[in-house]
């Protein structure tokens, strides 16, 4: 079952375990410049709004209803993350439960550039593990590094799905979540968690109006391998929810609200002092990487195949104040920039 509560999912599984629930959000972030430089990562600028699209039935195109879910607003050219975390968060207890999330954008998974499926793969891994795992920035391209999601028109050719499958069907992002069997909780996990040797996570209508997730900027930022194993994930009892995403002017018809602000340029970041995040990897292995999603073209480097020019403020930056996440440190626990 998902539940929407406030700007968050609240995913839940109780027959499978009382405790087998997670939240996961939609943050705002900085677009960090495309090009060949590696970036720490930046701050959540605040939880993008969400809204159901069966609220907004009479509104919404077709085949947003068909595929239900949810609906989130994103200019051009902006960028967002996921955030994973302890559904306690939202019901205000504490209720840490293991998961394995599956990400899609126009159906093409975010981590192997295979299409979606709505089972889980081991070899190559497709999913990635909460609480371990705790955001995704984006497309996973090789050993610790991603190309930042970044929101263009749907039928434009920049997003993955459009550069991999030669069309521009679905758009949005595709979420399903998997709980750890209750039997495997029991023996595996809580006894592990209470092992003081194990290092803890760190905390941290027309189709020009819809939009795709895309390729842009590089990011340093792992992505854990399972140190479970594909067989303690209950495939059986799956939450899959889409997230289709309206651009501002479509966002306004269907809602009759505005969008939240523009997020600042890279530059006018770095000049107000607000920080990077780097991070380490403190326990096990991170994923290599797709093949297939480094050779994607960028956002930039597609503009230049075709000769637009869609990023505005693409500047290169150095960044003053970077910042190692150490437990108990959220990149999402910040204002909003006004």
């Amino acid at each position: 079952m998902i539940e929407l509560r406030g700007n968050f999912l609240l995913c839940s599984v109780p027959e499978v375990h009382k405790k087998a629930r997670m939240a996961l959000g939609f943050q705002r972030t900085l677009r960090v410049p495309d090009g060949n430089d590696d970036y720490p990562l930046p701050l959540g600028l605040g939880a993008f709004p969400v809204r159901v699209v069966d609220d907004l039935s009479e509104k919404v195109p077709e085949t947003w209803l068909k595929r239900g879910g949810v609906v989130i607003p994103m200019y051009q050219s902006e960028a967002m993350w996921l955030n994973f975390f302890d559904a306690g968060i939202v019901l205000g207890i504490f209720n840490e439960y293991p998961f394995a999330v599956k990400v899609g954008a126009g159906k093409i998974n975010v981590l192997t550039g295979a299409p979606w499926t709505n089972e889980l793969s081991a070899k190559p891994q497709d999913y990635v593990v909460v609480p371990e795992q705790r955001w995704l920035d984006g497309y996973c391209i090789e050993a610790g590094v991603m190309r930042q999601f970044v929101a263009m028109p749907l039928g434009a050719g920049y997003g993955a799905e459009e550069q991999i499958t030669g069309k521009a069907e679905y758009g949005g992002l595709q979420v399903a979540v998997y709980p750890m069997k209750g039997s495997a909780y029991r023996q595996l996990y809580r006894k592990k968690r209470e092992d003081p040797r194990v290092a803890r996570s760190r905390g941290r209508m027309a189709s020009v109006s819809r939009m795709s997730l895309s390729p842009g900027g590089r990011i340093r930022e792992e992505v854990h391998k399972d140190p479970w194993g594909i067989s303690v994930w209950d495939q059986t009892k799956s939450n899959r929810c889409f997230v289709h995403i309206a651009n501002s002017f479509l966002w306004r018809e269907i809602t009759g609200e505005n969008p939240p602000t523009t997020p600042p340029t890279a530059k006018e970041y770095n000049d107000a002092g607000l920080p990077w995040f780097s991070t380490y990897l403190d326990s096990g292995e991170i994923l290599r990487g797709s093949k297939k999603l480094s050779a994607l073209s960028s956002v930039a480097a597609k503009a230049v195949e075709v000769r637009q020019m869609p990023l505005p403020e693409n500047r290169q930056v150095k960044p003053r104040r970077v910042v190692e996440l150490v437990k108990g440190l959220a990149r999402n626990l910040v204002r909003e920039w006004s």
